[in-house]
């Protein structure tokens, strides 16, 4: 096809076919692909160009000539400047079933043998407001005044939030407090052009089960000027039980590994279920604690246990799935990255009096070998991997054991349909139910159920053969 001549600034009508990863309304332009934010599939939109690329064009909204029924007004004012959220103007039906078809979509392309139909309606929230149990946002400084929120989109400038509606109402009454009194005490903040040292975040979270909340500044130094001052004024704030300090020099990174606890609790109580939980400032504990009740309970029913299983919980994190998974299997051993999460997890499942969980540190796939080599082989496997998905080793070597049951829990879907191209080597999907965690954004978990197959290539079952001595 002969390449079209676009230039930056043109403007031309377009009907909107559908929406991408990223929730970005998707076109064609003289057959080009050209992808308008804040466009809805059925809408056609006035857009005006703003990048052109040989493979495709960028473009904004001007003006819509024809509204699709599922748009909304959304209920955040800077909800088309900021970056946190990218579906607040569709209806939540139809967020719903946009997720459905991203999985959908990502099957297609990356692993077209696996059956559309083995995707589920996506589970969602009755109330898709208010779900987030924390916050982390970035700080800077204007004058005095100190400044807290989150990056306009695709861009390093900052949006002050005095409200936030995904957030829990406490968090953010707790935060707008915490930067009034940094900016009464002049507080240094490492974004400041003249100072190198200072505050990058403030970080509040709330525990659901108690209400307590703690509050937690994310600093480049421990020596904060008027520390003491600062730690009696955030301590007399209603229902903080804890505050302390993160010290990262890190830029890329939101935390570093040393929190220290200037005052109050060195954790918060919260509950999932019937399962207390301590967590840590770092801990990897769900945000959404209503619908991760939700989650694992969807995780508990695709590994059908039986109470004889042996289960092996590869990414464990803090172990709240592996404790739920306890009572319903013989014996649940969970693995992590994280020596920290393997410290909680380990004095979770003591405080809950929960005995067949067992965890330890160390790379999945090779704490997984070295469990079947002392003679723990695991009936059921649930792997939690972050959004890049599984490496090509951890993939072999669940090709290779087949347990009878694996359940896959996937933040991202592309990474979750290229898993899923290798994986079925080994297994059947028998089904993939998505379930909404994080309303009026493009993310998406689901919890994948896959089952051995009857009959193994010859590859694998000689592999294994050779491998385990089985």
């Amino acid at each position: 096809m002969k390449d079209i001549e676009v230039k930056i600034g043109q403007k031309f009508p377009l009907t909107i076919k559908r929406l991408g990863i990223n929730g970005e309304g998707i076109g064609y332009y003289k057959r080009k692909i050209t992808f308008v934010p804040d466009a809805l599939p059925g809408e056609v939109v006035l857009t005006q160009v703003t990048k052109v690329n040989p493979r495709y064009l960028e473009g904004k909204v001007l003006k819509i000539r024809e509204r699709a029924p599922e748009r909304v007004t959304p209920p955040c004012p800077v909800f088309f400047l900021c970056g946190g959220c990218q579906l607040q103007h569709m209806d939540y039906a139809a967020q719903l079933k946009f997720k459905q078809q991203i999985i959908i979509d990502s099957l297609e392309k990356y692993a077209g043998h696996v059956q559309a139909d083995k995707v589920k309606p996506t589970i969602g929230m009755a109330k898709p407001f208010r779900y987030r149990s924390k916050n982390q946002f970035p700080v800077e400084k204007s004058g005095r005044k100190i400044r807290a929120g989150l990056y306009k989109e695709q861009s390093n400038t900052l949006i002050d939030l005095d409200e936030c509606i995904v957030q829990d109402k406490r968090t953010m009454t707790t935060t707008q407090a915490v930067k009034a009194i940094m900016s009464e005490l002049n507080i240094d903040v490492a974004k400041n052009v003249n100072k190198e040292d200072g505050v990058r975040y403030i970080m509040t979270r709330v525990a659901e089960e108690t209400g307590d909340i703690q509050v937690i500044l994310v600093s480049t130094t421990s020596e904060l000027k008027k520390l003491d001052l600062l730690t009696e004024r955030i301590m007399r704030l209603p229902h903080v039980t804890s505050f302390g300090l993160n010290i990262n020099h890190e830029r890329d990174l939101l935390t570093g590994e040393e929190t220290i606890i200037l005052d109050g609790e060195q954790t918060l109580h919260e509950k999932i279920g019937e399962t207390h939980y301590d967590v840590t400032t770092v801990s990897a504990f769900p945000i959404n604690v209503s619908q991760t009740h939700v989650l694992y309970d969807e995780i508990v029913k695709a590994a059908n246990l039986r109470g004889t299983e042996h289960v092996a919980d590869l990414f464990c994190g803090a172990g709240g799935l592996a404790m739920k998974l306890a009572p319903h299997a013989r014996e649940v051993r969970g693995t992590d990255l994280k020596e920290q999460e393997i410290i909680n997890a380990t004095y979770s499942a003591a405080a809950n009096r929960i005995d067949n969980c067992l965890f330890e540190i160390g790379e999945p796939a090779d704490k997984l070998e070295e469990w079947i080599n002392d003679g723990f082989y695991p009936d059921v496997i649930t792997i939690n991997p972050d959004r890049s998905g599984l490496t090509a080793e951890e993939i072999s070597v669940l090709n290779e054991i087949k347990p009878k049951r694996l359940v896959y829990v996937s933040r991202n879907p592309s990474a979750l349909a290229k898993d899923l191209a290798h994986l079925t080597k080994a297994f059947d999907v028998e089904a993939i139910q998505p379930v909404d965690m994080f309303p009026q954004t493009v993310q998406v978990e689901a919890v994948i159920t896959l089952v051995r197959k009857r009959k193994l290539s010859k590859s694998i079952v000689s592999d294994t053969a050779s491998r385990y001595n089985r």
